[in-house]
């Protein structure tokens, strides 16, 4: 009897039919991200046992727009867009594990189902929403990227405007920002499917960029807002304090990463 194929849901005869292809995944974007800071209790609520705050600037939160083209190692995503074209919007605090630093994604919204997907896989908490920001051009009345340039970016969901801000840039960088700039520490939960059980998958896992390159990144300044909406919390982040905005378009390849521990969250399944 044949085996069945694919990397994700569906497996099939053939494997064709598989939502998303095996790694590597190959990622070209242009990225807004706006770092500020807020209460770091709020922080703290989010970060399950083992992970602490984390020492330095624990309040920290970068909320990122990015608008994605990804394929597989073949490349053939990019000759049919709709398998490769998507945006997200992210929140990205900090926090602490056997003395090191990793960066959190602890909310994170995206446009297609794939990356819902691949978010499962690698521990990123994917919903799906409305992302939107401003492209730059070299012709017409889109901005450059130059001093003064200015860039919009919205996010919703179910309906609700949870994110707005408006970036302009100031001048060259020599960072994209430091909230996003180390490993990931992520958790992959799955609750158990007989009831009571609590949690079948409780791993807590660091990932990051197998490699990467990116251009000048620019620094600047935003106005940026959150909104409440019944079921989302990204609003309890407030904006207390603005540190920075920065623009930067990037190229990524994700490869794997590696379990760090299991079963230790006290994560429940509710």
């Amino acid at each position: 009897m044949t085996g069945l194929r694919g990397y994700f849901h569906p497996k099939t005869a053939t494997g064709a039919s598989s939502l998303v292809p095996s790694p590597p995944w190959r990622y070209s974007g242009d990225l807004l991200t706006v770092e500020y800071r807020t209460d770091p209790a709020r922080v703290r609520e989010l970060l399950p046992e083992p992970l602490e705050l984390a020492d330095e600037d624990p309040g920290a939160v970068a909320l990122i727009w990015a608008d994605w083209q990804s394929c597989s190692t073949s490349g053939e995503e990019l000759l049919d867009p709709v398998r490769a074209q998507y945006k997200e919007a992210f929140a990205v605090v900090r926090c602490r594990f056997r003395g090191q630093t990793y960066s959190r994604c602890v909310h994170i919204w995206v446009d297609k189902d794939f990356a819902i997907a691949r978010g499962l896989h690698q521990g990123y908490p994917k919903k799906l929403g409305s992302i939107h920001q401003t492209r730059p051009h070299p012709y017409g009345p889109a901005p450059r990227i130059e001093a003064g340039a200015r860039f919009g970016a919205t996010l919703a969901a179910a309906d609700r405007r949870l994110a707005q801000a408006v970036v302009t840039l100031r001048e060259p960088s020599a960072s994209g920002g430091f909230v996003n700039a180390h490993p990931m520490a992520h958790h992959r939960w799955l609750p158990s499917i007989e009831k009571g059980k609590g949690l079948a998958l409780d791993e807590l896992i660091e990932s990051g960029a197998a490699s990467f390159e990116g251009g000048q990144p620019w620094v600047g300044d935003a106005e940026l807002e959150l909104f409440e909406a019944p079921t989302e919390e990204l609003a309890r982040l407030e904006v207390r304090e603005p540190i920075a905005a920065y623009y930067r378009q990037v190229g990524v390849v994700w490869d794997g990463g590696r379990l760090l521990e299991s079963g230790t969250s006290g994560a429940v399944a509710e």
